[in-house]
């Protein structure tokens, strides 16, 4: 866990207000749900056989024997709301939220085991124009805080869930050649879930991992032209970007389109932003078969980012105002400061 400090507080507020204007500036409003939620809820969202799931999230029962759990990641918790409050039903809605998020994980530079993202997410909207709304948010985002030299745009499909199920037989079959290659984790994988071996940052899987089979081989007509046309829209508004086949996402409820935001100035490659489409999130949680995409933001992998390039502007915390006065003042310097005050 982390504490944010007094003298830290200003460098949140201003990244803060830039990340609100430019949501603002798109026409999205503000969601607020509860850090806690049934753990079914992450089950049935974020895939079982999930590392959040299996190793990292913070889950107890209640006086009525209820599983709780401290929210590992926010989108399940948006589309639970978005559910029980009717704001799905045939809409078109554009969202965002912040707050602290909660995950049993090693820590390290920029990543605590509480920690604040900034989310947003998008329903009713099927197109790759809105994929690419939301990789213009982020990268008007990182133009504003200066930092736009320093971060990489990695793109990937992962195709629909049919896709993916005849890409993992196939992935299963060419890890099997190789057993003796794979470590423990991947092993475990191997049988739980297979794509994430491929999100593997053993740097002696790296040769095994390159040679695997590419999801983007076995994309169908459908899923091509969508990424195709995604694509062409990026390269339209000058966006630079890498495709990476081995981006797959930590979580199971991504289809189509996945991105990361990527940065080398935290020492090892770091993700700062993510996200992508989950058409099928909505229904899997109950509600009707809606479009959906999004991505989240690590506050403190920005923040981070931000203070190692040396990126922060003077930030003005307090008025250029002193009073002073003796002891048979005292009273009257108060209402004279309040008066002050009353006039700025």
């Amino acid at each position: 866990m982390n504490d944010v400090l007094p003298e830290q507080t200003p460098i949140w507020q201003y990244v803060e207000s830039i990340l609100r204007q430019v949501v603002m500036s798109y026409g999205y409003r503000e969601i607020r749900f509860p850090i806690l939620e049934y753990t079914d809820l992450f089950h049935r969202a974020v895939g079982k056989v999930t590392d959040i799931v299996e190793k990292e999230m913070y889950t107890f029962d209640d006086r009525n024997g209820d599983s709780l759990t401290l929210r590992p990641e926010g989108t399940a918790g948006c589309v639970r709301a978005g559910i029980e409050h009717s704001l799905l039903y045939h809409q078109v809605q554009r969202l965002w939220y912040f707050g602290p998020l909660f995950r049993h994980e090693r820590p390290q530079k920029g990543r605590f085991r509480q920690f604040y993202q900034w989310g947003v997410e998008t329903f009713g909207m099927m197109g790759p124009e809105i994929d690419v709304e939301l990789i213009l948010m982020m990268a008007r985002v990182f133009k504003l805080l200066n930092i736009d030299d320093f971060v990489t745009l990695q793109i990937n499909s992962l195709g629909t869930p049919a896709i993916r199920k005849a890409y993992r037989e196939k992935l299963v079959a060419y890890f099997l050649t190789s057993m003796d290659q794979l470590d423990e984790d991947s092993r475990r994988r191997l049988e739980t879930n297979p794509l994430r071996i491929l999100d593997s940052k053993n740097p002696e899987m790296k040769k095994l991992i390159t040679g695997a089979p590419k999801l983007l081989d076995m994309l169908d007509e459908s899923a091509t032209q969508h990424f195709d046309r995604y694509c062409e829209l990026l390269d339209e508004a000058g966006i630079k970007y890498d495709i990476n086949p081995c981006l797959v996402r930590g979580l199971d409820y991504y289809s189509h389109v996945v991105f990361e935001w990527v940065t080398d100035s935290l020492g090892a490659q770091g993700t700062v932003c993510a996200g992508g489409r989950f058409d099928g999130l909505v229904e899997q949680l109950g509600g009707d078969a809606t479009p959906a995409a999004g991505f989240a933001l690590g506050m403190e992998r920005l923040i981070a980012l931000i203070e190692a390039e040396k990126r922060l502007p003077v930030l003005k915390t307090t008025s250029d105002i002193y009073m002073m006065s003796d002891e048979h003042a005292s009273a009257h310097i108060l209402l004279l400061a309040e008066q002050i005050r009353e006039a700025m």
